[in-house]
């Protein structure tokens, strides 16, 4: 194992900040795993402790057949911003930018770069598109904040991995993922091991996430230069492991096993691993996703558990305000699986409550909320 530190820019004076990289095996091939760069989205750091653990005894037995780098704490910013014992990792305070939206877009950069040379040969224009985006990076003007060397230093050392995973959660959550469509066959076998509920597709969810800044790139390429023969060689997935309260040891380490049985399976651990079990998953379009919001302030009571399946007009929760005796039962608009509930029992002007993903597209535009 190799650990690898950053110091990031701009720290406070009398401060410095460390970003830590720690990569296992050698090879051609590279998995790239990061965890909570949401800060206080906990169960990724948890299942990257047990990650850790279990790669470098692969490691000392020989079995890695590549190169896997794990960052177990992506957000080191993050990670100390305290509001009266409520930890705020989600934005960053000094800007109030989400920590993961933003990341460099490449693939207008790096195409000067690859005119006149890409060709019939897909490894070739690999090659040639990584070293094309990790040069680009490098040529970039210094960071102008904190957050932006962060940002830098991430999307570097993900830019040329084969698989990109980045292990975040939600407020109370099923089981799922996050996936442009092109890539969903060759997830497949990861949502399975994981026991996901759900995967949501989109080719572009809006506001450049870390797993699109991986991933878009290429497929921008094969529009760019359509006479060329480009892979869409970066397999890259936001997970979302549940809620925030779930750290416990037996599912993480689950999880962490899951996603070891998965790198194997795309040949980079070798050893006999268990095959995927028949995966439950269903794949919907992001823009297929209800995110309900509450019409007045008040009291908040989930009337259906996380994982229901739902139909149009079913019940997802009521809203009571104690002072003037409204009452409102907010209902599901779309047939599909409610995927995902707010930690917060008392309604906001804007906040959403409950998400439901369903098959058919009922948003446009960007996807993502901040």
């Amino acid at each position: 194992m190799e650990k690898i530190q950053y110091l990031l820019p701009w720290s406070a004076s009398g401060t410095e900040r460390t970003l830590s990289v720690f990569r296992f095996g050698a090879g051609p091939r590279k998995a790239y795993i990061q965890a909570s760069l949401h800060a206080d989205e906990l169960p990724g750091m948890r299942v990257a402790v047990e990650l850790k653990r279990r790669l470098l005894e692969l490691e000392a037995q020989g079995r890695l057949n590549g190169v896997i780098e794990l960052v177990p704490m992506a957000n080191p910013i993050g990670i100390a911003q305290m509001f009266q014992a409520t930890h705020q990792g989600r934005f960053e305070f000094a800007s109030g930018k989400n920590f993961n939206r933003d990341f460099p877009e490449l693939a207008e950069a790096v195409a000067p770069l690859l005119k006149g040379q890409l060709g019939d040969d897909a490894e070739a224009n690999v090659a040639l598109i990584r070293r094309a985006l990790i040069d680009t990076l490098a040529d970039m003007p210094p960071p102008a904040s904190e957050l932006d060397g962060l940002r830098r230093l991430l999307l570097q050392h993900a830019c040329d991995a084969d698989v990109v995973l980045d292990l975040h959660c939600d407020f109370e959550s099923v089981m799922l993922l996050y996936t442009m469509p092109q890539h969903w066959g060759r997830l497949h076998s990861l949502a399975a091991r994981l026991g996901a509920k759900v995967t949501l597709l989109a080719e572009d969810a809006g506001g450049s996430a870390f797993d699109e800044a991986c991933a878009v790139p290429w497929l921008r390429l094969t529009e760019l230069f359509p006479e060329a023969n480009i892979p869409l060689a970066c397999a890259a997935t936001t997970i979302e492991l549940r809620g925030m309260a779930d750290t416990e040891r037996e599912p993480c380490t689950h999880s962490a096993q899951a996603i070891l049985g998965y790198l194997a399976e795309q040949g980079l651990i070798s050893g006999e691993w268990p095959p995927a079990p028949s995966s439950r998953c269903e794949a919907m379009p992001f823009a297929g996703a209800q995110y309900a919001c509450a019409p007045h302030p008040g009291v908040v009571s989930f009337l259906q558990p996380l994982g229901a399946r739902v139909k149009v007009g079913d019940p997802l929760f009521e809203v009571h305000d104690p002072l003037n005796d409204r009452h409102s039962i907010v209902r599901a608009c779309t047939d599909g699986v409610l995927y995902a509930r707010e930690r917060l029992r008392f309604a906001q002007p804007g906040l959403w409550l409950a998400k439901v993903a369903g098959f058919t597209p009922i948003r446009q535009g960007r996807l993502l909320s901040d």
